[in-house]
């Protein structure tokens, strides 16, 4: 465990970043970025460099959606000498077994929504062959949790900048070899890797934005980047009705990510410096720090004397000498992980349960359409409401709020639906997309800001894995043919519930430091529900001036 001093608190009373140091102990990161002058034109390059990425995230994500639809399609008689007899409609049959008459030979596919042909089109992935749709999205979204997991604890090791040049370099040659796939198992194989390097390019960009803010930005920036993500999905429609071929959309999204790599020229994106301080990298946090405050109007003077603070301080350890024994006996981060993790996992396992109210439509390119803008536009409106709301009520009154409205939704589909009208339907299920995907977000961010920056990569990493294991939902209840719909919705919403009861475990982190070590992360914790303000959880000065004292339900704005 850290033995190191006690640091600047981030659970204790609220004060504006730029705050002088308080006495003893070392300076904070948000001290001196106040110091040095947080709001630089250098400072703002780097977060914008930091977000721009995300358009190709969006691309590669919502790609899934396009390259496993099944078109409508019809049975043709192999010789040609014949009209076709069998004709079926995937609209009202399933994919995975659209056969009703003997098995067919040759197939005869309807128009793709934007794409002139994909991989099922190509392969006939349909009657016997049509397990390998569904198989396919367990692949890209079990690569994608396995990529989280693993260069997130890279990025506790070798740094932010690092796995993200190294989730580039290695996600072109995979996005080329699903692009250039012979067969259907080449293609799962390359979609598999491609899902995986997105899952740490996802997690690196988030982790270096967001160590870079002070806290008035974080939230700010962490939504402009999932705004960012929202927008690819939106122009993936326009780059596939460009395309056409889906191996011209997957080439063009995989140079996309090739042209990133100029991203690892000297000076251009560096290392997360506060990353760099809680791992004792002080002479290249300060190269970075002094880079900072150029052109941020700071005094010279002032800048030298903020980074002379950093010579007397106590450093946190290095990643490497946190052990794994110290490591599972956090038990405090450990619960806001789990809770958050499990908040994150059913905020994006039941977003597709709201989608059967569109299974009526007759057209499926209108199904398609309509489905596709509703989901997208859905989550850039929550994005826009938690940068509306999350700086004023707090992140755990939002993320009840949103968790609320998603229990309500799904249970008054599951137990009122067939009293309801098509408009009624329809209100609850965008609802439920709206704040679901605001659940999902708000989740994630706020994981993010109670994980301690020596461990955030490992913490971050599995909580952006149980997203997208959240997302297998969908593909596997796909592969038991819609059997058992309705009671895992019930099962799903049951768990909403008991995710909302966990949430009022959590602290609240508006506007306070972020935790850089494993024993501000313990210390970053609400009073229990059941003790009084002055039991044992409060005793000794720095427990009680760590502790949140916030009400429940309200968040007063800090003090300026």
């Amino acid at each position: 465990m850290d033995t190191s001093p006690p640091t600047p608190d981030p659970g204790g009373p609220r004060r504006d970043f730029a705050a002088p140091v308080p006495e003893p102990g070392p300076p904070s990161f948000e001290w001196l970025l106040g110091r040095l002058g947080a709001g630089g034109q250098r400072q703002r390059l780097l977060l914008a460099l930091s977000c721009l990425p995300c358009l190709l995230l969006g691309l590669g994500v919502g790609s899934d959606a396009l390259f496993t639809l099944t078109p409508p399609l019809r049975c043709r008689d192999p010789n040609g000498t014949r009209p076709p007899e069998n004709t079926t409609n995937t609209s009202s049959v399933h994919p995975l077994n659209p056969c009703r008459d003997p098995p067919c030979q040759v197939w005869d596919f309807g128009g793709l929504p934007a794409l002139t042909s994909n991989p099922v089109t190509e392969w006939s992935l349909v009657c016997s062959r049509g397990w390998a749709v569904p198989l396919e999205q367990l692949c890209f979204l079990l690569g994608f949790a396995a990529g989280a997991l693993l260069l997130g604890h890279l990025a506790d090791s070798v740094g932010r900048r690092g796995t993200l040049l190294l989730a580039l370099a290695l996600g072109c040659p995979a996005g080329i070899l699903a692009a250039f796939a012979a067969s259907p198992a080449v293609f799962m194989l390359g979609r598999c890797l491609w899902g995986a390097l997105l899952g740490g390019m996802q997690l690196a960009l988030y982790l270096s934005r967001l160590e870079l803010c002070c806290p008035p930005q974080r939230l700010p920036v962490a939504m402009a980047g999932d705004l960012l993500m929202v927008g690819g999905h939106f122009l993936l429609l326009g780059l596939a009705l460009a395309c056409g071929s889906w191996r011209v959309l997957q080439g063009v999204m995989s140079a996309g990510l090739g042209l990133c790599l100029l991203y690892g020229c000297p000076g251009l994106y560096p290392e997360s410096p506060r990353w760099l301080l809680a791992t004792r990298r002080t002479a290249q946090a300060k190269e970075i720090l002094v880079a900072l405050a150029q052109g941020s109007g700071t005094q010279e003077s002032e800048a030298q004397e903020a980074l002379e603070e950093l010579d007397n301080t106590c450093h946190l350890p290095a990643a490497s000498q946190i052990s794994l024994r110290a490591l599972l006996a956090c038990r405090n981060i450990w619960k806001n992980v789990l809770v958050l993790g499990f908040t994150t996992f059913i905020a994006h396992a039941i977003c597709h349960c709201y989608h059967p109210v569109w299974e009526s439509l007759q057209d499926p390119r209108t199904k398609f359409y309509l489905l596709y803008l509703l989901s997208t536009g859905s989550a850039g409106l929550a994005c826009l409401f938690l940068c509306l709301s999350v700086d004023r009520y707090g992140r755990r009154g939002i993320l009840l709020l949103t968790t609320t409205l998603t229990g309500i939704a799904s249970l008054i589909l599951l137990g009122l639906e067939e009293y309801l009208n098509d408009s009624a339907r329809v209100t609850f299920s965008i609802l439920g997309l709206f704040s679901s995907h605001a659940a999902g977000s708000l989740s994630i961010f706020f994981a993010s800001e109670v994980i301690p920056t020596i461990i955030r990569g490992k913490g971050l990493g599995m909580i952006l894995a149980l997203a997208s294991l959240g997302g297998l939902s969908a593909p596997l209840l796909w592969l038991r043919e819609q059997h058992g719909s309705f009671l895992e919705h019930i099962v799903l919403a049951s768990f909403n519930i008991l995710a909302l009861l966990c949430l009022m475990l959590l602290p609240e982190s508006k506007r306070k430091a972020l935790p850089e070590g494993l024993r501000e992360g313990e210390l970053y914790r609400r009073p229990s529900l059941l003790r009084r303000a002055g039991g044992s959880e409060g005793r000794g000065a720095e427990g009680a001036s760590r502790r949140d004292d916030v009400p429940l339900l309200s968040t007063p704005n800090p003090a300026s």
